[in-house]
């Protein structure tokens, strides 16, 4: 079995590029997540409530940031967002479990966040 889409089918992957697709991997995750900032432009009824939650927990986040370095546990645990297995979201014959964002991500994030949401409110 090939690696990727192009190999097990027998396709071209400049063509899979060109239709703007790309080529996925059959073996192994993709790194593909749910964008929570896109929650803000739902109009759906049940996403206010989550739209709160996620102001207040990037005020946790700003918050902790504010305070200094962390854990790289802690970094994992609260900035890297790692994707949901049951959606399966991607094609994978070993594995569903997601990388998330990763630590260089959470790094930055952390050391960063407090100087971009100094005034950030949670809602109540």
């Amino acid at each position: 079995m090939g690696t990727f889409f192009s190999d097990r089918f027998g396709s071209d992957p400049v063509i899979i590029a060109d239709y703007g697709a790309f080529d996925v991997s059959l073996i192994g995750d993709l790194p593909l997540f749910i964008d929570p900032f896109l929650l803000f432009n739902s109009e759906k009824p049940e996403i206010p409530t989550s739209r709160g939650e996620l102001i207040r927990y990037l005020v946790f986040l700003r918050d902790k940031a504010k305070k200094g370095a962390v854990s790289d546990a802690l970094l994992r645990a609260w900035y890297c967002f790692p994707k949901v297995k049951q959606t399966w979201l991607w094609f994978s014959l070993k594995e569903n479990h997601g990388t998330g964002l990763g630590i260089d991500f959470a790094r930055a994030l952390h050391e960063n966040l407090h100087r971009y949401f100094l005034n950030l409110v949670p809602s109540r």
